[in-house]
């Protein structure tokens, strides 16, 4: 059960971050053409207003497309309809043309160019291989073309609507924060140690004029019972935040012998609306400065890669948070979807941030950049974040053993 809630949480938050980018798109009139609850292939798909809505095979997260990405060049007709002309020569000519006017910038000639193309396409007997590529040349050739291509936008509709994915994450979190400000949660004022990633019942840290302090809890003592039943890292936050507000008893291994302290009444750390969004705001802001400046630091000076989380990471921290309490659980999820959100604001291609960053180039060098630029600094972003999987999967292998 914990297992299944830690992966729909992680699939919630991705289908977040691309409702951001869907919804904001929309109200820039850059509509998107296809918005899917889970990835595709589509189990069911309906078309609305132009916009195909659909549930995806593969049911994490979700998936949007907007159109024109890229401004089209001379390769894409050679990239999508090659295998088709080779199949029917007669397609080579409408081909040609349509590469020497996108080759010229001549976007209203290519767009009549593709006319004739798409005729010549839909009487041709093709392999469905090359069938599959022409359709999909097609559409992405009648998308760049479109009045409404994402290349073709003003550079500020451009900024929001590819930043509204990764802020949708950021929001999340201080939402999930806030509301974990306002609950009922109840606390006696201590801290325990953690061992290989995992919650002890060692107490590390006592707070002053704490309900523990005045229990009689000591650093260094191991809570073994909360009200006479016995508890462990998993579930004693849990046992001490549901009380609600009534008297606890601890009984705790101190020095080789069992100790049972005073009842004390737990603390309500629940704050007001105003007041817990203010204190969710400064709490992201510390992540995210423990996140970028020293997260990303200690990776450059090597101190940090050992502290990288892949997929099995990520899912096996909301797990275990999830059986500490419902509060615990939430608190990571935020954690999730904050980092989400920042580690796609860097200046990376195919990231968000990467995309942002050659918006703002574009406006200042007044024309688009080519897609084979695109493509070829695509490879380095790529290849971080690759390396970032695999230290993050070495990392999660290695705790797992």
């Amino acid at each position: 059960m914990s297992f299944a809630l830690a992966v729909i949480g992680l699939g919630v938050l991705v289908l977040a971050h691309e409702a951001g980018h869907f919804f904001v798109a929309l109200a820039t009139r850059m509509r998107p053409r296809r918005f899917y609850v889970g990835f595709p292939p589509a189990l069911a798909k309906v078309k609305r207003n132009g916009i195909e809505y659909g549930i995806g095979a593969i049911p994490l997260g979700g998936y949007v497309k907007i159109p024109g990405m890229f401004r089209p060049g001379k390769r894409d007709p050679e990239t999508y309809f090659r295998a088709a002309a080779e199949e029917d020569e007669s397609l080579n000519e409408a081909v040609g043309t349509l590469g020497s006017a996108l080759e010229q910038g001549d976007l209203e000639r290519a767009k009549k160019d593709l006319e004739p193309l798409r005729e010549g396409l839909g009487s041709a007997s093709l392999s469905p291989s090359a069938t599959r590529f022409a359709r999909r040349g097609l559409e992405e050739l009648d998308d760049a073309l479109a009045p409404d291509a994402y290349w073709r936008q003003p550079t500020w509709k451009r900024l929001i609507v590819i930043g509204a994915g990764p802020v949708t994450n950021i929001l999340v979190a201080v939402v999930i924060f806030a509301s974990l400000y306002m609950l009922d949660l109840y606390r006696l004022g201590f801290q325990v140690a953690a061992h290989k990633g995992a919650t002890t019942t060692h107490v590390e840290r006592v707070l002053a004029n704490s309900p523990a302090k005045r229990s009689g809890l000591r650093p260094g003592d191991v809570v073994v019972a909360v009200n006479g039943q016995k508890v462990d890292g998993s579930n004693l936050t849990k046992r001490i935040g549901g009380s609600g507000g009534r008297a606890i008893t601890l009984t705790v291994r101190r020095a080789g012998k069992v100790v049972r302290l005073r009842a004390v009444k737990p603390m309500n750390e629940a704050e007001s609306l105003p007041t817990a969004v203010v204190s969710s705001v400064r709490l992201t802001g510390r992540i995210i400065d423990e996140i970028v400046v020293k997260g990303i630091g200690r990776l450059f000076v090597g101190k940090g890669g050992s502290q990288v989380s892949g997929p099995i990471g990520i899912v096996q921290s909301s797990s275990d948070a999830y059986r500490h309490g419902v509060s615990d659980y939430l608190f990571v999820i935020g954690l999730i979807s904050l980092s989400l959100g920042v580690l796609n604001l860097l200046p990376l291609l195919p990231l968000d941030g990467g995309h942002m960053v050659f918006s703002l180039i574009e406006r200042a060098r007044g024309r688009a950049v080519s897609r084979e630029i695109y493509e070829r600094v695509s490879v380095v972003g790529i290849a971080l974040v690759a390396l970032l999987f695999v230290l993050g999967l070495t990392n999660d292998i290695g705790r797992i053993g």
